[in-house]
């Protein structure tokens, strides 16, 4: 069966991967102030706005922490209007950027892939990256699995057909000469909301699930689950992109000054994150419960957040390796040139100028 679809059809089934659990809402965020540093100035004769879009959880830390503390506003400028728009799932955020609706946007890498594609290369540059790791792979401890051989027959979870986990699922799968029924083999992989993912995991509905954060962290610890692999174990250094930062082609080139300060401020929160990872997880929590109404438990951000790296390097090789199992999963119609997806000029500027090293694309 193949999966070769037309772009609405493709991007409507590969996403981000919490939307069911965060309601979309145009995120708010005080003004306290915040570092920031640029080379670079707005024109202060003009006005410009930025509609920049997120997801509020765990693996979009910079936007959901940098918001709340107000760095973005701060390093952009008061000539630059921000915008905030939160989503529940990538496609909408690659359709909002091809309707000229968004400008920019933390979003996972399948999504960012499908769009540059879908688009033929002209409307999406990823200009930095965001977080690497960020996903489990848990098993009911009850079924048996002790190998790999023991998942044939079984039924397994991913948020959405075509999205990042689902992509690594299936190429596991296929790797270690197993396949999904879709792809000619035994296994069950059901795509539902990471909310059902836990539903239906807990009522011993599914065998497993390959989820991202915090939901892995949540089958661990409100229902029992036992982590089978951390994908961080399937990449070199552990290091692979789950989020970065996208821009809208047309906008980047009519305002490089303003998309160079935001990855500015991008850099800010990241150091910020890093170097405060107490106070970071504080700022995330509160940003959460405002745009949701419901903050996370504490020992579940603890958790979650021990297994992803907050980092401005995009890992561009994970990028190209996803694009690659997508392709030989029958997600994509050829194998896709990923040459010009990444413009990094930006953030090296921008590293360069604080005698930090430089990050690398595709070449």
């Amino acid at each position: 069966m193949s999966y070769r679809l037309d772009r609405r059809g493709f991007l409507a089934l590969s996403g981000g991967a919490l939307g069911a659990a965060f309601l979309a809402a145009c995120g708010g965020g005080d003004d306290e102030s915040a570092p920031g540093s640029s080379s670079v100035s707005v024109d202060p004769n003009r006005d410009v706005t930025l509609r920049l879009g997120y997801f509020p959880n765990l693996t979009h830390a910079q936007p959901t922490v940098g918001l709340e503390r107000g760095t973005y506003t701060q390093v952009l400028g008061s000539n630059v209007k921000l915008e905030k728009k939160t989503f529940n799932a990538g496609p909408s955020v690659i359709e909002a950027i091809f309707a000229g609706a968004l400008d920019a946007s933390y979003i996972g890498p399948n999504p960012a892939i499908n769009g540059f594609v879908q688009s033929q290369g002209k409307d999406i540059r990823i200009v930095a990256g965001a977080t690497s790791g960020g996903a489990l792979f848990v098993i009911r401890p009850d079924r048996g699995i002790n190998s790999h051989a023991d998942f044939a027959n079984k039924k397994l979870a991913t948020p959405q057909l075509g999205n990042t986990q689902d992509v690594a699922l299936r190429a596991w799968l296929k790797k270690n000469g197993l396949n999904a029924k879709e792809q000619g083999g035994n296994v069950t992989v059901l795509h539902t909301s990471n909310a059902d993912t836990l539903t239906l995991f807990t009522k011993g509905d599914i065998d497993g699930a390959w989820v991202p954060e915090p939901w892995g962290t949540r089958l661990l610890q409100e229902a029992g689950g036992k982590v089978y692999l951390d994908e961080r174990s399937l990449w070199p250094n552990s290091d692979f992109v789950v989020t970065h930062l996208i821009v809208r082609a047309k906008y980047l080139d009519e305002n490089p000054d303003v998309i160079e300060k935001l990855v500015s401020a991008h850099v800010d929160v990241t150091d910020y994150i890093n170097a405060n990872p107490s106070e970071a997880k504080a700022l995330l929590n509160r940003s959460i419960e405002k745009a949701t109404s419901a903050a996370l438990p504490v020992r579940v951000i603890d958790g979650a957040w021990e297994n992803q790296k907050i980092t401005y390097d995009p890992i561009s090789t994970s990028l190209k390796k996803s694009a690659d199992d997508a392709f030989a999963l029958g997600f994509l119609e050829k194998k896709p040139d990923l040459t010009n997806i990444y413009n990094l000029s930006f953030l090296n500027k921008v590293l360069k100028d604080r005698q930090l090293a430089e990050v690398k694309g595709l070449g």
